[in-house]
């Protein structure tokens, strides 16, 4: 593997705390004292939320029976090159805008094919309204509204560009509408890397980072509350 080289090292994880955003029925964050230094000499919290809460990720036995879990990862497969799409003036105008494959073409246009192996980022500008949860998971009659990452661009970067995986800023890489988690599926059949309500991405050149996935290595977890760093050079 080659060296990483770096000015900057940026994390892109939010903070976790009991107030998150959460996806509709998923468990609250929950925050216990177990020990204190009054008590005990020293100051130990149990703590519990679900497995993809906080900016985390999803392991293919989320949707596939049999499948490799989070701690089916190795170490090499979780150290990345980063493409970062900023798609912010898309969905300004529609909260429930699809990332189709003419946003990434443009993107190459202007800084180059992506490489094989990368995670590719999409910023949506999501990530400013993660204090207020009601607004970052939008929910009326007609199901949830966020942006994501429609099927036929994921089949794009998948076939087309080999990559290793997809991120983003919104609680999941599809789009709120899309209730069959096409990209999700796409991704996870290949043991590919879903990385999910990201923050920070402001702060990443279009190209040239390097990410490092830290996963807590649950057996057989569908997914992971993560440390996201990116190598900024």
């Amino acid at each position: 593997m080659p060296c990483i080289h770096y000015s900057r090292i940026v994390d892109l994880s939010h903070v976790i705390t009991p107030s998150i955003p959460l996806w509709p029925g998923d468990p609250a964050v929950t925050f216990e004292v177990w020990a204190s230094q009054e008590q005990d000499g020293y100051y130990l919290r149990r703590f519990s939320l679900g497995e993809h809460s906080a900016t985390h990720m999803n392991a293919p036995n989320t949707f596939y029976r049999d499948a490799i879990g989070i701690d089916g990862y190795t170490p090499e497969s979780l150290v990345r090159p980063a493409a970062v799409i900023d798609i912010r003036h898309r969905v300004q105008a529609n909260p429930d805008y699809v990332i189709c494959a003419e946003d990434i073409e443009h993107w190459e246009r202007v800084y180059g094919r992506i490489e094989a192996g990368s995670v590719v980022v999409f910023h949506t500008g999501w990530q400013a309204l993660w204090h207020a949860p009601e607004q970052f998971i939008q929910q009326d009659a007609h199901g949830l509204h966020f942006p994501g990452v429609g099927a036929g661009a994921t089949r794009f970067l998948l076939a087309e560009r080999q990559i290793a995986g997809i991120g983003i800023d919104t609680h999941g890489v599809d789009p709120g509408q899309d209730t069959s988690f096409a990209s999700n599926h796409l991704v996870l059949a290949q043991e590919g890397i879903i990385l999910e309500c990201l923050t920070c991405l402001e702060q990443l050149p279009p190209k040239g980072s390097t990410l490092a996935i830290g996963v807590l290595r649950l057996e057989a977890g569908s997914g992971s509350p993560v440390s996201v760093l990116a190598f900024v050079p």
